[in-house]
């Protein structure tokens, strides 16, 4: 199999959107980096997006449970987009990703977060990726099929929860497609000057709206989709703190996700 530097930099030569309604990422992150100090550094290093620019972002779960977001675009052009409403707060800096090795990557945030850390293939990931290389694009599509093999993915690589398919905290119906994978085995950072320690398993997992942050280190290289942004059932919002500004009152929880702003991802066949 080729690295993921090979990989990932044969994509970043000619970034594609997959096909499909909605709104729709190119990505490869990491999934998950959680150290023995509580805190919890995830990626996302967007290719193509179709709402906006290419983009970085660095996902931040401080030890007492609050999310920071960095992104080196304005919050409503990356992941805050979806993810705010569940956000403490949200900064917009330069971020530089450089690969040190092939399968060696360094984060770093300008003048605040140095992260670097070293993937490796198991058993597990080999047959998943093995799995995912063989599997029609319309099964990645299908929500019944995500849903099925998410909890089987969990289990496999000891991560714990897992779901490919769900709501974001925004309220964005969201399908999840990691078709390549990698474990975290080892990694180090500081935040301003504090060290994290070394990678250490969660003992109790995390999410965001129905994203479930895994238990222990991965890297992936895949897509996602999500439902166009209606602001009539989505919130605006880009942290808590903004919340009462942009959010109507309507609830999230037993309203549908409306077809108004194009078919939702939630439909198979509006990303077929």
């Amino acid at each position: 199999m080729n690295e993921p530097r090979e990989l990932v930099q044969r994509l970043e030569k000619n970034p594609q959107l997959p096909k499909g309604n909605g709104e729709i990422l190119s990505v490869y992150g990491v999934e998950s980096c959680p150290f023995a100090s509580g805190d919890i550094l995830c990626s996302r290093h967007v290719l193509a997006s179709s709402f906006g620019p290419a983009y970085t972002a660095i996902w931040h779960r401080d030890p007492d449970g609050d999310w920071h977001f960095y992104q080196d675009v304005p919050p409503r052009l990356g992941c805050a987009r979806f993810f705010g409403k569940a956000l403490a707060d949200v900064t917009v800096l330069p971020i530089e990703t450089q690969w040190d090795g092939p399968r060696r990557l360094r984060i770093v945030a300008s003048g605040g977060i140095e992260w670097q850390l070293d993937l490796s293939s198991t058993l597990a990931t080999c047959a998943m990726n093995l799995m995912g290389s063989l599997m029609p694009d319309t099964l990645w599509k299908n929500p019944t099929v995500l849903a099925a093999m998410a909890p089987v993915a969990g289990v496999a690589l000891g991560a714990g929860k897992l779901r490919l398919t769900g709501r974001a905290p925004n309220g964005q119906r969201f399908i999840a497609n990691p078709l390549s994978t990698w474990t975290v085995p080892s990694a180090k950072a500081t935040i301003y000057g504090r060290n994290l320690g070394a990678v250490a398993s969660l003992r109790e997992q995390p999410k965001l709206g129905d994203f479930w942050i895994p238990r222990t280190g991965l890297f992936a290289i895949g897509r996602a989709f999500f439902d166009a942004f209606d602001p009539e059932i989505h919130s605006a919002a880009t942290s808590r703190t903004d919340c009462a500004a942009t959010d109507s009152s309507m609830s999230f929880a037993n309203e549908p996700v409306s077809q108004s702003a194009g078919r939702s991802v939630a439909d198979p066949a509006s990303i077929a």
